[in-house]
């Protein structure tokens, strides 16, 4: 059982890291009244979503799967 909760903090890590560098490229909304007003619309093409739709899909996934890591490594850890 030990082993298994070496490995899932080692998992948590890497997915920390990954967590951080995926929030850090993304590139900041604060745009001020311009960024309010119709440029969120722009973002896909023929259905295809843009670069900050996808770090958006990868950043909220790996949040997901590294509260449910969390979660084990709490119940596993007692």
């Amino acid at each position: 059982m030990a082993i298994v909760h070496g490995l899932l903090g080692v998992l948590i890590f890497v997915l920390s890291v990954a967590l951080i560098y995926v929030i850090t490229i993304q590139e900041s909304k604060i745009d001020g009244l311009q960024g309010q007003i119709g440029s969120a619309s722009v973002s896909t093409f023929k259905g295809k979503a843009g670069k900050e739709e996808l770090l958006n899909s990868i950043t909220a996934r790996l949040a997901a799967v590294l509260c449910i890591c969390l979660l084990l490594y709490a119940i596993l850890g007692r």
